[in-house]
């Protein structure tokens, strides 16, 4: 698979005023795509404009990281929203960063939804049509998500192109999902097993199951989250090794 292309993204824009969790300057020199906060989870106006100032300088893609309303709880906790209150939020954050792509020469090229959001569109095919119809009533857009995934699904139904992910720093059921954060070993925290495992599901699109099963796993896009420490020597040590393997990183079309 020397001819193979990864897009490589990461979550950016994570902090609120003074308060700074993600390195986006040093991750923006990395990645091809940048999931920005768009204030719900983390991220405020002043961030989110120097986030994609910095994207649209460096020639990475921005997309819209919406989440539900739980800035307390990083948006990691499990709500009940309902469908046509989460649609129009869904739009209403999208429509906020689009704002400063456009200043910054940019535009929002995609969707990716955040912590338990993701995690819920993954299954419930109702909180999933909801976020579709999101991103529908904000001009219709890629979105980005699980392989497998109702929310997936609901995007292709929309007729909105679905981007499949990976994630190189979680772990996976044998059925391809991601374990839950709350169980052992949910999250992988060594640096050489994260590069080895990016290489395999951009390469080979195979991963090993936290059991120990080799799982197929199929992505355009790889993510490293970019709250883990040391998030931009690890990103930076991902590109390398997939470019090394004969990859070609870039954003996807």
């Amino acid at each position: 698979m020397a001819d193979a292309v990864i897009d490589l993204n990461a979550d950016l824009g994570e902090g609120f005023g003074r308060w700074r969790l993600t390195d986006d300057e040093a991750l923006l020199a990395v990645v091809t795509s940048a999931n920005v906060a768009c204030g719900f989870h983390a991220g405020d106006p002043a961030t989110m404009r120097r986030v994609c100032e910095l994207a649209a300088e460096r020639g990475v893609r921005i997309g819209a990281q919406v989440s539900y309303r739980d800035l307390a709880g990083f948006g990691r906790r499990a709500m009940d929203v309902p469908a046509d209150e989460l649609a129009a939020e869904v739009a209403y954050q999208i429509g906020a960063l689009e704002v400063f792509a456009r200043a910054a020469g940019g535009v929002v090229a995609y969707v990716k939804p955040h912590g338990a959001l993701y995690n819920r569109t993954v299954r419930d095919a109702g909180q999933a049509a909801a976020v579709v119809e999101g991103v529908r009533l904000a001009g219709g857009l890629p979105v980005l998500g699980l392989p497998g995934s109702r929310l997936l699904a609901a995007a292709g139904e929309a007729g909105l192109p679905a981007v499949t992910e990976a994630f190189a720093d979680r772990a996976y059921t044998p059925e391809g999902m991601l374990v839950p954060r709350a169980e052992p070993g949910a999250v992988i925290e060594e640096g050489d097993a994260v590069v080895a495992r990016s290489v395999a599901i951009a390469r080979d699109g195979r991963v090993a199951a936290l059991t120990g099963e080799s799982v197929v796993v199929e992505a355009r896009s790889l993510c490293v989250h970019g709250d883990t420490p040391g998030a931009a020597r690890l990103a930076v040590r991902v590109r390398q090794s997939l470019e090394a393997a004969g990859l070609r990183v870039e954003a996807f079309a």
